[in-house]
């Protein structure tokens, strides 16, 4: 979206600390449905535009606390703001579930690692779990992040991730990190998050030698396409973890289902990464080819997915295209039968025919026209018997009814021209004359 609405929209967000959680604007596929008609073996170009939501789809967001004794205030900030970060996220994504871990040093024992509330959509539950927090421990100056981090990813298993979710760890502490911590590698971190797709945002609370001070965070953050926060003060960190979950890159992907067909294709391609709140401009090809059976209505479905996840019904498009019927009917003065139904043996020059007409679809119909004057008789189904008698030196042309099995009798001053059309308006001729008595 533009940067302008963008920076509305955190404003809104940041305003929620004053007040009532805001509402977050729509997001979607735009437009979100194509109907048109179309030739076999042509195509539309659409301007398709993905306007990704500022928080993405199905968020499973884990806080992992740094709890150890220097961290009471910012721990306090988080805990006397949750309720609105809570209800910040849910107004954006009403299926938001939240977790909540902390950790502290190995020297600390047992609570080196806690996981204080597994994943859960129940707001109450994910306050108890971070009033559950105090600071305290801590031992030397490095802490036990690399092997929380470790633990919150495939390698422990310790977070139950929903499928199809949008996997976001929020870590803030002040202090680096031992490497190795418990046996687990800051590679080893890295590849347990990698592992259950989860990106990172770190955030470095002012005061201590820092997350970012031997690199680990920004290592983290990169490979898990995070973001780091290099300094926050200890009063504006739960304001600083609602924006770190409103800029994290949000991968577009597509899944499309056609009928046999039609085909649609984009430039750019995709996947494509955009900033979560951010617009994603594709140019949108619909094709028919060349054997789509003509008349018929082809549909394609295309449901774009953030970061994997399903997005819901507003990223869904659908295209409805009808392919146009371009091949004109068939038509032929075929041999026609007398008022008793037999044909005879000389039908043409008794003037005897049959209006012979065919389509690939159907509804069409057969005009007769008098070449001499230029009237014209009709619509009639193909089918029709009719009788023609030529006089050159007639007045006009005449259409009444015959007798017996033929339908009509036209009187002509000219040759007769058969003129067939479909449904599409798509026509085909054909000439009947009677040849003259041979003297």
């Amino acid at each position: 979206m533009p940067t302008t609405l963008r920076r509305s929209l955190l404003a809104v967000l940041a305003t929620a600390f004053l007040g009532a959680a805001p509402s977050m604007a729509m997001a979607g596929v735009n437009p979100p449905t194509v109907d048109d008609n179309l030739d076999p073996g042509s195509s539309i170009h659409v301007t398709k535009t993905v306007s990704t939501p500022v928080i993405p789809p199905r968020p499973d967001v884990v806080l992992v606390v740094d709890s150890t004794g220097s961290m009471g205030p910012a721990i306090a900030n988080v805990q006397s703001q949750l309720s609105t970060i809570v209800s910040s996220v849910k107004a954006a994504q009403a299926d938001a579930q939240f977790a909540v871990a902390d950790y502290k040093d190995v020297s600390d024992g047992a609570s080196v690692f806690t996981v204080r509330s597994d994943l859960t959509g129940d707001p109450a539950a994910a306050q108890a779990a971070i009033n559950a927090i105090s600071a305290g421990g801590g031992g030397d100056g490095p802490e036990a992040q690399l092997n929380a981090l470790w633990q919150i990813g495939a390698g422990g298993n310790r977070i139950s991730f929903r499928p199809g979710s949008s996997r976001v760890v929020v870590w803030f502490g002040d202090a680096s990190g031992h490497d190795p911590s418990l046996g687990h590698t800051l590679a080893d971190a890295v590849t347990s998050l990698q592992g259950v797709s989860a990106k990172v945002v770190a955030i470095n609370v002012a005061g201590g030698d820092g997350l970012n001070a031997t690199g680990q965070a920004t290592a983290v953050t990169s490979a898990t396409g995070g973001q780091f926060f290099p300094s926050v003060a200890a009063g504006n960190l739960s304001q600083a973890i609602l924006e770190g979950l409103t800029n994290l890159p949000v991968t577009v992907t597509a899944e499309t289902a056609c009928d046999p067909g039609l085909s649609v294709s984009f430039s750019l391609s995709l996947p494509r990464t955009v900033q979560s709140g951010s617009d994603l401009v594709l140019e949108e090809t619909i094709s028919v080819a060349p054997d789509a059976r003509q008349g018929s209505t082809l549909t394609c479905t295309t449901r774009f997915k953030l970061n994997g996840a399903d997005a819901g019904d507003e990223f869904v498009q659908r295209v409805a295209i009808g392919v146009n019927d371009v091949t004109p009917p068939t038509v032929a003065c075929g041999p026609g039968v007398n008022p008793s139904g037999r044909t005879p043996g000389g039908w043409q020059q008794a003037g005897f025919f049959q209006m012979v007409a065919d389509d690939n679809l159907a509804g069409v119909s057969v005009a007769i026209r008098d070449d001499a004057t230029g009237t014209s008789f009709g619509p009639y189904a193909p089918g029709t018997y009719f009788k023609l008698t030529q006089a050159p030196g007639r007045s006009g042309s005449t259409a009444v009814p015959f007798t017996g099995a033929v339908d009509w009798h036209f009187g002509f001053r000219g040759d007769a021209t058969l003129v067939a059309t479909d449904a599409a308006g798509n026509t085909a001729s054909a000439t009947c004359s009677v040849p003259p008595a041979q003297k």
